[in-house]
């Protein structure tokens, strides 16, 4: 609290995303009229359709930057966000244990922050790759009082760039962030396939407001679908069933619940995490 009270800034835990919680949300972030909001994509987008929803306007209250972190930010979670809010978004990555890596310009692109890490490309060896090949990150800290990460492996998958970027901050840029190497699966007859083969199957019906994708082993797949309220789910369950199947050739089994509980990390598929008020 005294470090929030010192940053001039305010937490808002959004654990538990229901109508309510949201609400106050909403009406908070319109009371501060705070310069800049930090949080997860899944978390901002979800806050700005709900505002959406109730005819809530969130532009024009004087925010500079929406900044996105912890979660892949997703195409249509940045436009969302964009649209609704009516302000820039900035992406950033980074680790629960490595920090911050890499921050996002206004031109788009991703600088590495040399001046507190060094960042490493390797293949699954160790090697360490050339510009332009993609492999898993490594990061080793220079800025820490204590005892510094050397060559911390993260577990996901990006290049450097040879590329400068025309904003002139001159920071090596980190390109074709895929996420973690264990966001790929594994269909039943072995062929690895992207995370978001799956995602896609749920994430563009209107219906369905929150989901989580539990895979079992090779086998099973169980999804969790929380509808939108008044949603007419008929024939859900087969779309999603069928799309499932023909790209991991398995048991596909799909459950309706009244909404998608968090990991103990706090963070769900599209909804979940924290948002911090500036």
């Amino acid at each position: 609290m005294a470090r929030h009270a010192l940053m001039r800034t305010e937490l808002l835990p959004a654990f538990e995303m229901s109508d309510k919680k949201i609400d106050g949300f909403i009406a908070r972030i319109r009371e501060r009229h705070p310069k800049m909001i930090f949080g997860y994509p899944s978390a901002m987008s979800h806050i700005a359709l709900r505002a959406e929803q109730r005819r809530v306007r969130l532009d024009g209250l004087g925010i500079k930057v929406v900044f996105c972190t912890s979660e892949r930010l997703y195409d249509h979670q940045r436009e969302t966000i964009v649209r609704l809010f009516g302000y820039p978004v900035a992406n950033g990555y980074g680790g629960r244990n490595a920090g911050f890596i890499a921050h996002e310009c206004p031109n788009g692109n991703m600088h590495v922050i040399t001046e507190d890490i060094v960042v490493e490309i390797i293949n699954e060896t160790g090697r360490v790759l050339p510009h332009g090949q993609s492999g898993e990150i490594v990061v080793t800290h220079l800025a820490t009082r204590d005892y510094p990460f050397i060559r911390y492996r993260t577990g996901d998958i990006a290049s450097l760039s040879e590329e400068t970027c025309s904003c002139g901050r001159g920071l090596p840029l980190l390109t074709d962030i895929q996420g973690r190497n264990t966001d790929f699966v594994v269909a039943a007859e072995g062929t690895v396939l992207h995370g978001l083969a799956l995602i896609y199957v749920v994430h563009d019906l209107n219906e369905v407001r929150t989901f989580k994708i539990v895979r079992k082993n090779r086998e099973h797949t169980r999804i969790l679908l929380a509808p939108e309220a008044g949603g007419d789910m008929t024939g859900i369950d087969t779309i999603i069933i069928d799309g499932f199947r023909c790209r991991l050739g398995a048991k596909v089994t799909v459950k309706f619940v009244d909404a998608v509980l968090a990991e103990k990390s706090g963070k769900f598929c599209y909804v979940a995490s924290h948002v911090v008020l500036h």
